[in-house]
């Protein structure tokens, strides 16, 4: 049995404790840029840092990479943790597979790889082979594989690699018998599907125009039309199949029903949460004609709509239109108004949060109070029971074909690493297929779901996971991660790093905060736009609650978030300095007043708003986290992480922020660090960042807070 390593752990008194060393940081420039919002003068002084690659903006990077480094060296706790991330971090890993053409395909990370390794196999009994390796295009591991995508016969794989943590990807086309790339190439991609025709000929995606050299990383994102691209043809040759010119904001994707015939594009709107659906009928899947008519099936952005499968000329949607919590309906493209859809799976007291057509059944995911549920119904709507899962946690995603019994699932817990379940429809049997093992012992651990009062009265709910000896006394070291926005739920899911605080003693924990998508629309609303403080008292209100309730102490908390999250942490710091003893906001957007002003920041006002309007203007300014910092504030420690190719929230978000902040806590003996990652993007969710950068990263976030807290760990 592998022995597993341990952490001894005590909490130092703060007479033992070191005097924090007081930082000098770096210079930052004041300039005089002072915007007009109507009629409001704001001041922008750091403006100059949106010129990332300006020689002042180098200058000042290197020095603040430069104090930090120093910084984090006198910070000895960080070696025992590389060491412990580092061999957690050593297990194998799969992702789901996913079968088209005959063949099986997936990922697998050995443990310690920088990136995923993509495999193909022809049956689940046959040894697998390996199609794609990205780690052997960059020393660093740098290169990143994005979607995948096999051709119906089985013959072709699409695939997108991405550069150094960009959004920004490169599709090609690999022969899936030799392994060997053909000539295609497709730039400037960005958020796409890459769909195959029912012929094997070609595919559709979604591309931008092509940028000037300066602004491709950061410069705002418009007019994106959707092309098809014929095997073997240069991109030049593609055929636009649709753009909407008079609307360049607007945001286009396209997808294929599984049957081959009908393309359907989807549209959003900078400042609309819900989506329309409009498709073009190929006529014939094998011989698809790009020229058809295009028909708005439905186009007044009045809901959410997905198409999860087809029947024919009927469409299997997935909508949330007067169910907030989410319907599957059937519309006859014959006779598609409203008043002549079919309900199939009528809204109930869980919320949906996927659904897949497989095997001719609908198998739905749902959420019940957070935790994951997988039930089947027939494609008229009668439950065929549910899939038994293997207790309280997340399902992240589902695969299989329409015209195929067979499906996998993962499923995954705060205390469980992600397994793989195969199961058949037709015979309703089903088991492990992939079981990871990892040197840790969850049996000495427990998680909980608890409630919690928010500021207006709304009940919140908030997942600890902790030792299962914890005594409540107020002195465990409390991680505390929130989100809250973007109709995206924290589900209960596995984290490598959690496991590291767990081990230190702490407690992890999680709270559904409005404006997530745990339970349906209405709560994703509820956090949005000038609802958007609801956010942020949802969180203080966890933090004040695990206090009250012994579980910490404001000095023991740290709060932590990332993206819309680090905004979130940004807010939050500003409102209640006192709420915690360490705040670490990761790429965090931060200038609401001016975000939607870069990259892909425009699609984020269905959540944010924006400045171009009084109200908007209003209710931004009034949490801004860059705009609401407060000088000779009592500031904890803060820990700011950014990278230089963000090109999802762009990184002068951070530096303006950091500068700022600095300002205010130049006389503080707590230190306000930013961590600005080289070679890197978004990271998280992204999909991109090295597990090595990974490992980096966490060392040095554990590191920064295990310091602060006075945590002695061996």
């Amino acid at each position: 049995m592998q022995k597993t390593a341990l952490f001894v752990l005590s909490l130092l008194p703060l007479s033992l404790m070191a005097a924090p060393e007081k930082l000098t940081y770096p210079a930052a420039l004041r300039g005089d840029v002072v915007d007009d919002y109507h009629g409001t003068k704001v001041a922008d002084p750091y403006r100059w840092m949106e010129a990332i690659d300006s020689p002042e903006t180098k200058a000042w990077i290197a020095a603040e990479r430069a104090l930090t480094a120093h910084a984090l060296a006198q910070m000895p706790e960080r070696a025992a943790i590389r060491a412990r991330l580092t061999q957690l971090w050593n297990f194998p890993r799969f992702s789901l597979p996913g079968k088209e053409g005959g063949h099986y395909f997936f990922t697998k990370n050995d443990g310690l790889q920088n990136q995923s390794v993509l495999y193909v196999q022809d049956s689940l009994t046959s040894p697998p082979r390996v199609l794609l390796d990205p780690n052997a295009l960059s020393k660093e591991g740098t290169v990143a594989l994005g979607v995948t995508s096999a051709s119906h016969d089985g013959k072709w794989l699409g695939y997108a690699l991405k550069a150094a943590g960009s959004d920004w990807e490169e599709f090609r086309v690999r022969d899936i018998a030799t392994g060997k790339d053909t000539a295609d190439q497709i730039q400037w991609v960005k958020f796409s599907n890459l769909s195959w025709t029912k012929d094997s000929q070609g595919f559709f995606y979604t591309r931008y125009p092509e940028l000037a050299k300066g602004d491709k990383l950061f410069g705002k994102l418009v007019h994106p039309k959707i092309y098809y691209h014929h095997l073997g043809t240069a991109q030049a040759a593609d055929v636009l199949v649709y753009e909407l010119p008079e609307h360049p904001e607007w945001f286009l994707g396209a997808g294929l029903t599984d049957d081959g015939r009908y393309l359907t594009l989807y549209v959003n709107q900078p400042g609309n949460t819900h989506n329309a659906i409009y498709y073009r009928d190929l006529v014939d899947p094998q011989h698809p004609q790009l020229d058809g008519p295009l028909v708005k099936l439905l186009p007044t952005f009045d809901a959410d709509y997905r198409v999860v499968g087809n029947q024919g000329d009927t469409f299997f949607v997935n909508t949330n239109l007067a169910a907030t919590r989410g319907k599957i309906v059937a519309i006859d493209l014959k006779a598609p108004d409203a008043a002549n859809w079919k309900t199939l799976v009528p809204e109930s007291a869980d919320n949906i949060s996927g659904v897949q057509f497989i095997g001719g059944r609908f198998v739905v995911e749902y959420l019940h109070d957070v935790k994951s549920r997988l039930a089947v119904f027939a494609v008229d709507g009668k439950p065929l029971g549910d899939i038994a899962l293997p207790g309280i946690g997340s399902v992240s995603g589902v695969s299989g074909r329409a015209e195929d019994a067979e499906l996998f699932y993962d499923f995954s817990s705060f205390l469980s690493a992600p397994q793989i379940f195969r199961y058949d429809l037709d015979t309703q049997q089903g088991g492990i297929f992939q079981a990871p093992k990892i040197a840790f012992d969850a049996s000495r651990y427990e998680t909980e779901q608890v409630w919690y009062m928010s500021k207006d009265g709304t009940r919140i709910p908030m997942f600890l996971t902790h030792r299962k000896d914890l005594v409540r006394d107020g002195k465990a070291p409390t991680w505390l991660y929130g989100y809250g926005g973007f109709d995206i739920t924290m589900h209960p899911e596995f984290a490598v790093p959690r496991l590291v605080w767990l081990e230190m003693g702490g407690i992890f924990a999680v709270a559904n905060l409005r404006g997530g998508g745990e339970y349906g629309d209405a709560w994703h609303l509820a956090g949005t736009k000038e609802r958007k403080q609801n956010v942020f008292d949802d969180y203080i209100a966890a933090a004040d609650w695990l206090v009250a309730q012994k579980y910490t102490s404001h000095s023991r908390l740290v709060i932590q978030g990332r993206s819309n999250g680090g905004l979130l942490i940004g807010a939050v710091l500003n409102q209640r300095p006192d709420l915690a003893a360490v705040a670490i906001p990761q790429v965090g957007v931060m200038d609401m007043l001016r975000y939607h002003k870069f990259t892909v920041g425009a699609a984020w006002a269905g959540d944010y708003g924006n400045s171009d309007t009084p109200e908007g203007f209003a209710y931004l300014r009034a949490y801004s986290p860059l705009h609401t910092i407060k000088p000779g504030a009592d500031y904890p420690a803060v820990f700011m992480t950014t990278g230089d190719h963000d090109d999802r929230v762009f990184p002068a978000h951070t530096f303006k922020y950091a500068a700022t902040l600095q300002a205010a806590m130049a006389g503080s003996s707590h230190p306000a660090l930013i961590r600005i990652e080289s070679n890197a993007g978004h990271g998280g969710s992204s999909g991109t960042t090295p597990v090595s950068k990974t490992i980096d990263e966490w060392t040095d976030m554990y590191g920064f807070a295990a310091h602060v807290l006075g945590l002695q760990v061996n």
